[in-house]
C-alpha cells in the first residue's frame, strides 16, 4: 500500500494520518476536506496536500472518517461513478446503513474504531487516538489494510454490520444520551459536583451534528439499548426505596453481570 485518501480529516480522519505516519507508513496521504482543514492538517504533517474525491478514489485506499451522511453520500457517489479505488474502509459509527450504500464498490471494509473525544476536528487529532482501542469491521480486511491497524495499536474484532449495531448501540449511542440526560437534570447544580459528575457529563458536550447521524441510522439499536438500561436504573430505583442492600452491593461489583 503505496497511497492513502482520507475523507474528512478532523479527529478521528486526522488521528489516523497520524498514527500512520508513527508507524512508520511512507508512502503519500492526501486529504478531502475544507481548504481551511486542509491547511490545519499539512502544517501538523497528516497529509501532504488536498485533492478532490476523484483523485481521492485512485489511491489504493479511500478512508472515509465523516459523518455518517456524508460516508454514505460519498460511497454512493462513488458507485455511481465508478471510479471507486481498490478498497475503501471507513469510521462511521454505525454499519449496517452504510454497509448497504456501499453495495456497489469492488471491495468494501466496514469500519468502526472504538475511540474518540468530546472535541472534533483536526486541532484535536492524535497519533495514539487509537493504540489499546477495538476497531470493528464488518468483514475480514485485506492483509495490508490488517498490517496498519494492527501497526497503528487497535485490535481488530469481526462483526456483521447487525451485531454492530447492537453492540455500539449499547456501550457508545446510550451512554452518550444518559450523558446528556444527566447533564440535563444537573444543569443548575453542576458548580456543585465534583470529579464524578465532570466525568459522567463529558459526553454531554459531543456535538449534534456528528449524533444526529449516528441516532437517525441506528434507531431501533438504540431504543433497546436504552430500555435496558432503564430496566437496571428501575431496578435499583427499586433497590433504593425498599432498602435492598444486596441490589444496590451487587451493583457496585466490578464482577456484577
Amino acid at each position: 500500500m503505496d497511497s492513502i485518501a482520507i475523507s474528512g480529516v478532523g479527529l478521528i480522519g486526522g488521528s489516523f494520518g497520524l498514527a500512520l505516519r508513527e508507524a512508520g507508513f511512507g508512502g503519500e496521504i492526501v486529504g478531502v476536506s475544507s481548504p481551511k482543514t486542509i491547511e490545519k492538517a499539512v502544517a501538523r504533517g497528516i497529509v501532504t496536500r488536498g485533492v478532490s474525491i476523484d483523485e481521492a478514489a485512485r489511491r489504493d485506499l479511500l478512508f472515509l472518517a465523516q459523518p455518517v451522511s456524508g460516508i454514505i453520500a460519498t460511497l454512493k457517489t462513488l458507485s455511481a461513478t465508478g471510479a471507486a479505488p481498490a478498497l475503501v474502509t471507513d469510521a462511521g459509527s454505525t454499519k449496517q446503513a452504510i454497509v448497504e450504500a456501499a453495495q456497489g464498490l469492488p471491495l468494501f471494509v466496514g469500519g468502526h474504531p472504538m475511540a474518540g473525544k468530546e472535541l472534533r476536528g483536526v486541532e484535536a487529532a492524535e497519533a495514539h487516538l487509537f493504540r489499546g482501542r477495538p476497531w470493528l469491521m464488518t468483514s475480514e480486511p485485506p492483509p495490508a489494510l490488517r498490517h496498519w491497524i494492527e501497526a497503528i495499536g487497535a485490535t481488530i474484532t469481526l462483526l456483521t454490520p447487525l451485531e454492530h449495531d447492537r453492540l455500539v448501540a449499547l456501550v457508545s449511542h446510550a451512554p452518550q444520551l444518559i450523558s446528556n440526560a444527566i447533564a440535563a437534570a444537573t444543569r443548575d447544580k453542576r458548580s456543585f459536583g465534583g470529579p464524578g459528575l465532570e466525568s459522567m457529563t463529558r459526553l454531554s458536550r459531543s456535538s449534534y451534528d456528528i449524533w444526529s447521524d449516528i441516532l437517525s441510522t441506528n434507531p431501533k439499536e438504540v431504543v433497546a439499548a436504552l430500555d435496558q438500561i432503564l430496566d437496571e436504573i428501575s431496578r435499583l430505583r427499586d433497590g433504593v426505596a425498599k432498602g435492598d442492600t444486596e441490589v444496590l452491593k451487587a451493583s457496585f461489583s466490578a464482577d456484577s453481570p
